[in-house]
């Protein structure tokens, strides 16, 4: 999380030696590098949301195959390089700072601060045309493949 100025906090629940509800984990997220980084995964669903071990790992598309759920922070620096793909997921975003096109194979949106994306495995990419980094967050579950074929 490199772009970011402050790391944002992660908390995380659980329960206790007592079966009571407790934070197990409060802090910063997890920095493995790149330009996405993992908040929290499961790798099966539904969930399995027993154990204290922490699950956020190095980011990998392959995350998009093991037919779990991802809590992702996707950095954008500007300029960024194009990287037209599909997922066999249905990805709910959220734009938390900075502005990045979302392009498609027909048209394109611009999307800010506050914006909403909801991606069913289309083919897209991203692009940043403005001077600072954007940021969002999005949680990523497995999907029914698109007829298109072009999963990555």
């Amino acid at each position: 999380m490199s772009l970011l100025k402050t790391p944002p906090r992660r908390v995380v629940t659980g329960l206790d030696d007592q079966g009571r509800s407790c934070v197990i984990f409060d802090g910063p997220v997890p920095d493995h590098g790149g330009l996405a980084t993992v908040v929290w995964r499961t790798t099966t669903a539904p969930a399995d949301n027993s154990g204290v071990a922490d699950t956020a790992a190095p980011f990998s598309m392959q995350m998009f195959r093991d037919g779990g759920a991802n809590f992702v922070i996707t950095e954008i620096p500007p300029g960024m390089g194009r990287f037209m793909h599909a997922t066999d997921t249905i990805d709910y975003l959220i734009i938390l700072s900075g502005r990045v096109v979302l392009e498609l194979e027909v048209g394109e949106a611009e999307v800010g601060p506050g914006d909403f994306v909801v991606d069913r495995g289309t083919v897209h990419s991203w692009r940043n045309d403005g001077q600072e980094p954007a940021v969002m967050a999005g949680v990523t579950l497995p999907a029914i493949p698109l007829a298109t074929g072009r999963a990555t």
